[in-house]
């Protein structure tokens, strides 16, 4: 990827810096947002994506489930949420235990290592229902990752937990029942202005990295992820990427576990209370992506979710510094990009040709990133085969 465009020589030294293994500081990731011209930067994140990882693009077979859209929080950027003081309304739903056991068997049935398993505070839900949902998981698929409940989730669990538990003993009763591994969500932007201005109810940057510390101490592995194009300025979501480098170093440094992976997640404004803003563009998009790959290069895996990006422009970015599409994922409520529904899926013939038309290798993975080598194709649901639904009867 070349560019007739010659950069002033601050994007010059950067791109020097870049090209020779050197980080990045603050001042040059904001300057890469003001000043870089795209392809360029693509160039210069593609190149650090190939030295870490070739021209390999990952993507596992997974299932999303989203166990309640319940949530005493009210978040301005969230569509997801319906607020317990409204329940039951018509659309508010929390599954049982056996309905989440059985969504994670036929996930198994069909191939997937994994479920992903992310919801709103439910303030009816006891810790229990958690530990149970965890336990029914592996009795039902003994051999499929539980990534489950982000760093806000886990905070909640604290306090409704009786007696009231620590961190520490919340993810270890977590880790006891099933649990491999925590999601990135929550993190939304580290910064005390826009955490104020778009969702002050939610535990802030201290309880988010206080979570992954604990995490990463007890050898749990997680992710880390970052809501942009909101009320965020472009400086904010390079200091928020400092952070987040800044942590991976420390769990480099002195714990058995780190982040696998970065996902920069765009914001979708549709039927939340911030829907006049715009959202990002697909330019800002790839702009994002290819930045958090050059900011954060202590972090293995760059993440397109291609729920949010859409699988054209999480395709696109494939050379511009990301290295994964996530996965099948089949059901998602939390955000609907393009179109209705929850029923958002991509089969494993369409990401392996989305891969190998962007000239990558489509490699599949299981959570922790580990190749996964089958002797044979996963079964195909047949005709007859219905999906279960998101909603309970």
């Amino acid at each position: 990827m070349q560019t007739g465009i010659k950069p002033s020589s601050d994007i010059a030294r950067i791109a020097d810096r870049v090209r020779a293994g050197e980080r990045l500081t603050f001042e040059d990731g904001v300057l890469l947002y003001d000043e870089c011209d795209i392809h360029l930067l693509g160039e210069l994140a593609n190149g650090v994506r190939e030295r870490k990882n070739g021209r390999k693009a990952y993507y596992n077979i997974n299932r999303h489930i989203n166990y309640s859209n319940v949530c005493v929080l009210r978040c301005k950027f969230c569509s997801f949420y319906r607020p317990w003081s409204t329940a039951p309304a018509d659309d508010a739903y929390a599954l049982t235990v056996d309905e989440i056991a059985a969504r994670a068997k036929e996930a198994a049935d069909y191939g997937a290592t994994e479920v992903h398993i992310v919801g709103g505070l439910h303030p009816k839900l006891e810790f229990d229902y958690y530990l149970d949902m965890c336990r029914a998981i592996k009795n039902a698929a003994p051999d499929i990752h539980i990534k489950a409940f982000t760093a806000i989730e886990i905070i909640h669990f604290t306090r409704i937990a009786k007696p009231r538990l620590g961190i520490e003993d919340v993810l270890g009763q977590l880790r006891d029942a099933g649990l491999g591994s925590l999601p990135g969500g929550g993190a939304e932007i580290f910064d005390d202005r826009v955490h104020e201005e778009a969702y002050k109810n939610k535990v802030g940057e201290a309880g988010w990295f206080e979570v992954h510390r604990v995490a990463h101490s007890i050898g749990m592995f997680s992710n880390a992820t970052m809501l942009y194009g909101h009320v965020e300025k472009p400086a904010e979501r390079i200091r928020h990427l400092v952070k987040l480098r800044e942590h991976q170093d420390e769990s480099i440094a002195s714990r058995p576990a780190r982040f696998n992976a970065i996902i920069p997640l765009p914001f979708i404004p549709d039927d939340s209370e911030l829907s006049h803003l715009p959202g990002p563009s697909g330019l800002t998009n790839l702009r994002t992506l290819a930045i958090a790959r050059l900011m954060l290069d202590n972090f293995d895996h760059v993440k397109a979710f291609w729920i949010m990006q859409t699988a054209k422009l999480a395709q696109v970015s494939l050379n511009w510094g990301v290295d994964d599409l996530d996965g099948t994922v089949v059901y998602y409520d939390i955000t609907k990009c393009e179109g209705t529904g929850t029923h958002q899926e991509l089969s494993i013939d369409k990401i392996q040709r989305m891969i190998t038309e962007a000239n990558c290798q489509p490699v599949e993975r299981d959570t922790l990133y580990n190749e996964v080598h089958r002797k044979e194709p996963p079964p195909r649901p047949t005709k007859q085969d219905e999906l279960l639904p998101i909603l309970p009867s």
